[in-house]
């Protein structure tokens, strides 16, 4: 990758490793689906008259059906199904699971058709990372998560779809806009839901939660994300999701007291390892391989 490559991947790694102890921290007292609400709403407030005073609203009203499309398959469903996880199990593993998106989003580039180029060294990366991921799973998973882990599989591919959308539909369409439209959507979406199972009470430490999910791991992510898509494409995009979930063990372990399991000794390495290669550069050898892989 280029060095602007890496500085937003890195600023990704940072700013999406923190959301998952947040969304443990708030679910304790909101409803998932008011936190989706809540996620989404105060980001549309704050872009729209931004979009409005860009001259950019016509624009996100003609591409309405694929900024729809994106807000429910990145954050409406996605969003509702990994707060409802985060109830049962803990973020560290709900952020181990997430490691799954990079290896969906090579399986769903050549389902579709679209063959981004993919080297040996990046194929090698992708698999230890899964196999870090299967270790953590098989070392870790007990029966009664298998619904959970299941919600979270919805989650990586909704993770998986989302950026191809950006890459080949909204690539043309400022991300201001595209964020702004698909948190609007969302809100909209969620507020009969969010009415009915508001909460009696919300401490502080909620309302902060959910103001830091909003502006920073929502508003700020995502226009960040658009950029790192344009920059390296988006398979490599989510590979990020690799070493956020560094992040999110530590903050998981450190702010939660949640257990430093087997699984996640034996399985994080290999899936560091594994973001390393897998965001690698290409030697001459690797381009001739990516284009005979293309061309069977």
């Amino acid at each position: 990758m280029s060095r602007r490559g890496w500085v937003l991947f890195l600023a990704m790694a940072v700013i999406w490793g923190i959301p998952y102890l947040l969304i443990r921290v708030a679910v304790r007292q909101l409803d998932p689906g008011v936190l989706v609400f809540s996620r989404t709403a105060p980001v549309a407030v704050l872009l729209l008259p931004l979009v409005v005073a860009r001259g950019q609203l016509s624009m996100l009203l003609r591409n309405f059906k694929w900024i729809a499309t994106f807000a429910v398959i990145e954050f409406g469903v996605p969003w509702f199904f990994m707060a409802t996880a985060e109830r049962h199990i803990t973020s560290s593993l709900t952020s181990l699971l997430i490691c799954c998106v990079p290896l969906f989003a090579v399986v769903a580039h050549r389902l579709a058709g679209r063959h981004e180029q993919v080297s040996r060294r990046r194929y090698f990366g992708l698999t230890v990372g899964a196999l870090g991921v299967l270790m953590l799973v098989g070392l870790d998973l007990s029966g009664g998560s298998l619904t959970w882990i299941g919600m979270m599989l919805i989650v990586c591919l909704g993770y998986t779809i989302g950026p191809m959308i950006l890459a080949h539909k909204l690539d043309h369409v400022p991300g201001v806009a595209v964020v702004a439209g698909a948190t609007a959507i969302v809100a909209v979406g969620w507020t009969p839901w969010t009415v009915v199972h508001w909460p009696a009470h919300v401490s502080a430490e909620t309302i902060n939660s959910v103001l830091v999910l909003s502006i920073v791991c929502t508003a700020g992510a995502f226009l960040v994300f658009f950029q790192l898509v344009k920059e390296v494409g988006s398979t490599r995009s989510v590979v990020v999701t690799y070493v956020n979930t560094g992040i999110a063990v530590v903050l998981g372990v450190l702010g939660l007291n949640e257990p430093l399991t087997i699984g996640i000794a034996i399985g994080f390495p290999l899936v560091l390892i594994g973001s390393i290669y897998a965001t690698s550069g290409v030697t001459p050898d690797d381009v001739v391989y990516a284009e005979n892989s293309a061309a069977t």
